[in-house]
C-alpha cells in the first residue's frame, strides 16, 4: 500500500472509524531485492561496457569516434530522460513504471548482444539509456513512499546502495571475464535479472494508486526539459573531440540554455508544473544536488584516470584492472547497510561530510602512484577507503534527497539527483580527460604517465567543493512546498 492511500479515516472522537483503512503495510524483504536487482543490473550496465570496447571495436570495425557513443548513446538518454521519468513514475504509477521499464531493458540487452552492426548497437545502447532513465527514479521512489522515514528507510536504501556498487564492481570483473569469451555476452549479461527483476516485481511491488488521483504530465514542461537535457549532454559528450570553444559546440550549449530558459519559464506560469520551481530553490535540494554532481563526477574521473594509469603505465591487463576495483566494492557493500541507519541516528548532514572527506583523502593518497607503484602499498589503500566514502556518501544523499518532500513528488526527488549525478560524471570527466591530454602534450609524449597527476589534483579538487555544498544541508524537517494551490490531499506530506 502506497503512503498516498495509507491515511486511516478518523471519527471525532480522534479513534478510527468503522470505514478505516488499515495502516501502510512495509513490502517485504523479496520486494526490496527485487528493486535493488534493478539497481545491480543498471550499475553492471555502466560498468561492463568500458573493458568490451577494444573487443567490440574489432568484432564490428567500428572507428574510434564512433566507439565512443557505444557509452555515451547510454549516457545521453540517461541523462536526458530522467526528469521526464521521475515526473512519469509519480503521475502515471511507480510500479507501472518501473515494469515497463525493466521489460524494455531486457529487451533492447537482448538487441544489442545480438547487433550486426555498430549502428544497430549505439542504437540500442540509446534506447536501453533511456528506459534506465524511467527506471532509476521510479525504483528509488518505490522505496521511499513504502518504507517509512528513518531507521526503515535508512536501511532499505543502505541496501539499494550496495547493491549499486556490487554491480558497479561486479559488471567491471564479469565484464572483463566474459569478454574473453564473447563482448556480446556483455550486453546478454543484465538481461536474465531484468526477466527475474520484472516477473518478481509483478507480484511482490505495491500496486500504484487510481489514475483519478494523479495529475496530468506538463507535455510543455516535458518538451523543453527532456530536450534541452538531451543537448546539454550530447554538446559535453562531444566537446573533447570537436573543441570546447567550438563553433558546433557554443552552438548546442546555446540551444540547451534555450530549451532550458524555456522550461523555467514555462514553469513559473503552471500550477501542475512538471518540476515547481519552489522545488528547485529548497535549501536542501540544492546542497543534495550539488554535493552528488560533485561526488559522483569525482568518482566517474578516477575511474577512467585509475583504469588508464593501471593498464597504460603499469601494464596490467583488464581483468586485473577491473579486480583492482573489487576491494571498493566489497568494503562498501560492507559497510553501506548500515550507513543509512547511522545518517538516520546521527543526521545526514555530518555522514556525507564525513563520506566527502574519506573521499578526499582517498583521492589524495592516488597521488602517490607512480610506476613502481604496487597493489597493496598504493592501490589497496586507496580503494578502501574510497569504499568507505563512498557507502557514507550515497545512502545519505538518497536520504537528504527525498526528507521532506510530499510522496506525489518522490519520483522527482530521485529524478533530480540522478540527473545531477549523470550531469556531474560527464562534465567532471570531460574536465578531467581535457587536463590529462594538455599534461600529455606538454610532457612531449614520452612520458605514459603525465597529466594524471594534474587530473587527480582536480578530483581532489571537484570533491572539496562538494563538501563545502553539504553547508548548505539541514537535518531539521523542511515543511513540503511542492503541493499545487488547492489540491493538497490528507496522507501526501512526508
Amino acid at each position: 500500500m502506497t503512503a498516498e492511500a495509507s491515511t486511516p479515516a478518523h471519527d471525532t472522537a480522534g479513534r478510527a472509524g468503522p470505514r478505516a483503512r488499515s495502516a501502510p503495510v512495509v513490502p517485504g524483504v523479496l520486494a526490496l531485492v527485487t528493486l535493488c536487482a534493478s539497481h545491480f543490473m543498471d550499475a553492471i550496465d555502466l560498468s561492463d561496457v568500458g573493458v568490451a570496447l577494444p573487443a567490440i571495436q574489432h568484432g564490428l570495425g567500428m572507428s574510434p569516434a564512433s566507439l565512443q557513443w557505444v557509452v555515451s548513446a547510454y549516457a545521453l538518454g540517461y541523462g536526458g530522460f530522467l526528469l521526464l521519468g521521475g515526473r512519469a513514475a509519480d503521475l502515471l504509477g511507480r510500479r507501472r513504471t518501473f515494469l515497463t521499464a525493466v521489460a524494455v531493458f531486457a529487451v533492447v540487452g537482448v538487441l544489442g548482444a545480438v547487433a550486426p552492426g555498430g549502428a544497430a548497437l549505439i542504437g540500442a545502447r540509446l534506447v536501453k539509456g533511456v528506459a534506465a532513465g524511467f527506471l532509476a527514479p521510479a525504483a528509488l521512489s518505490l522505496i521511499t513512499t513504502n518504507w517509512p522515514e528513518g531507521r526503515e528507510r535508512g536501511r532499505a536504501l543502505g541496501w539499494y546502495a550496495t547493491a549499486g556498487a556490487g554491480g558497479f564492481v561486479g559488471g567491471l570483473v564479469l565484464g572483463g571475464a566474459l569478454t574473453e569469451v564473447s563482448w556480446r555476452l556483455v550486453f546478454a549479461l543484465p538481461v536474465p535479472i531484468a526477466v527475474a527483476a520484472f516477473a518478481a516485481g509483478g507480484r511482490l511491488l505495491p500496486p500504484d494508486p487510481p489514475r483519478a488521483a494523479r495529475r496530468r504530465i506538463d507535455v510543455a514542461g516535458a518538451l523543453t526539459v527532456t530536450g534541452g537535457l538531451l543537448v546539454c549532454v550530447y554538446a559535453i559528450a562531444q566537446a573533447p573531440d570537436h573543441g570546447w570553444t567550438s563553433v558546433r559546440t557554443i552552438a548546442l550549449f546555446t540551444v540547451a540554455v534555450l530549451l532550458l530558459a524555456a522550461f523555467l519559464r514555462l514553469e513559473a506560469r503552471r500550477a501542475d508544473a512538471l518540476v515547481p520551481l519552489s522545488f528547485l530553490t529548497r535549501r536542501r535540494s540544492a546542497g543534495t544536488n550539488l554535493t552528488i554532481f560533485a561526488m559522483w563526477g569525482a568518482y566517474t574521473s578516477f575511474a577512467f584516470l585509475a583504469t588508464l594509469y593501471l593498464q597504460n603505465v603499469l601494464g596490467w591487463s583488464p581483468l586485473a584492472t577491473s579486480g583492482a576495483f573489487v576491494p571498493l566494492g566489497l568494503v562498501n557493500g560492507a559497510v553501506a547497510p548500515f550507513a543509512g541507519r547511522l545518517a538516520a541516528r546521527f543526521g545526514t548532514q555530518r555522514v556525507i561530510a564525513t563520506g566527502m572527506l574519506l573521499l578526499a583523502a582517498s583521492y589524495a593518497m592516488f597521488l602517490r602512484i607512480g610506476p613502481e607503484a604496487s597493489f597493496v602499498s598504493v592501490v589497496l589503500p586507496v580503494m578502501v577507503l574510497n569504499g568507505l566514502g563512498t557507502a557514507a556518501t550515497f545512502p545519505a544523499l538518497n536520504m537528504s534527497a527525498v526528507s521532506g518532500v510530499a510522496d506525489r513528488d518522490q519520483g522527482l526527488a530521485g529524478a533530480l539527483l540522478n540527473t545531477s549525478m549523470q550531469i556531474g560524471g560527464a562534465v567532471v570527466l570531460a574536465v578531467v580527460t581535457a587536463v590529462t591530454e594538455a599534461g600529455r602534450r606538454a610532457g612531449g609524449g614520452a612520458d605514459p604517465s603525465a597529466g594524471y597527476l594534474p587530473a587527480t589534483a582536480v578530483v581532489i579538487g571537484v570533491v572539496l567543493a562538494g563538501l563545502a555544498a553539504t553547508t548548505l544541508l539541514r537535518d531539521t524537517r523542511e515543511p513540503t512546498t511542492t503541493a499545487p494551490r488547492g489540491n493538497t490531499r490528507q496522507g501526501e506530506a512526508s
